[in-house]
């Protein structure tokens, strides 16, 4: 269950990576800030089996000078599932006018296994510096350096960009052509627009925006689109709904809880 858990996570995350040229035109960020806190249950087979976090530091941070927003994906098991235990923080320090990472960091708990990881971003001269931590986070080990694309994504800010992005002017089978690093590795993934659709949850009932990477043949997920997420078509443009079909059952993301949300009111609009 934990090697489930984390690669739904990360190809939830890889699937919102930033977008290239082609795409949505970027709007001025008005759809989060400070202080965001979104909360999910992660069922497996109709059982709660973890909770998951996104969370946007309540103050303005600073790296090398330059504001930025500090946010935080968590990861647990619940329940019985805590006999595969995962504690895992995902993190990302992101330019808060350009929105690109400046920093991003692992943190990774999964039984007896741990890594911690810090990478730093030199847009300017495309390069990432990746440093990698003990068994205790506190002794540095080893440090890489690797080309990257021009103002490439980590695996948790892009998502944070596309909410910036005005997605009017897709429509349904539009393609996506999407860069990322993530692992050591330069990567591009395509995502398909699968159109709008009405959803219920606990905080509310949305219309959304509905997307799905391509993923690679592999031996956990099920299908060439495995993955899908609702975003709601609203000025927040939260995610409020994840689903995975896996070789055995499927893993469903749901939100229930939504606070600090730049723009107050929940709407179906």
């Amino acid at each position: 269950m934990n090697l489930y858990l984390q690669s739904i996570i990360i190809a939830v995350l890889m699937l919102l990576q930033a977008p290239e040229k082609d795409v949505p035109s970027l709007r001025k960020n008005q759809a989060f800030t400070t202080g965001e806190e979104l909360t999910f249950n992660v069922s497996y087979f109709f059982i709660n089996a973890a909770e998951a976090k996104m969370v946007i530091s309540d103050q303005i941070h600073r790296i090398d000078g330059r504001p930025a927003y500090k946010i935080d994906v968590f990861g647990r098991t619940l329940s019985i599932f805590k006999l595969f235990y995962v504690k895992d923080n995902w993190g990302s320090y992101i330019d808060t006018a350009q929105i690109v990472p400046f920093r991003a960091y692992r943190h990774i708990e999964e039984g007896n296994y741990r890594k911690h990881e810090v990478i730093d971003f030199d847009h300017q001269n495309q390069n990432a510096e990746v440093k990698l931590y003990d068994r205790e986070n506190k002794n540095l080990t080893k440090i890489e350096h690797f080309d990257i694309p021009n103002n490439v994504q980590d695996i948790v800010s892009g998502y944070y960009l596309l909410r910036t992005m005005d997605l009017k002017g897709l429509k349904k089978g539009d393609e996506v052509s999407i860069k990322g690093f993530f692992d050591k590795k330069n990567y591009n993934l395509k995502l398909t627009y699968e159109g709008m659709d009405e959803v219920s949850t606990e905080i509310g009932d949305f219309n959304t925006h509905v997307f799905s990477p391509t993923l690679p043949s592999n031996k956990l997920f099920r299908g060439k689109k495995p993955v899908k997420i609702w975003i709601t078509a609203d000025a927040n443009r939260i995610p409020v709904k994840i689903k995975a079909s896996m070789m055995v059952g499927s893993i469903n993301m749901d939100i229930v809880s939504a606070k600090g949300l730049l723009n107050n009111s929940l709407t179906k609009n």
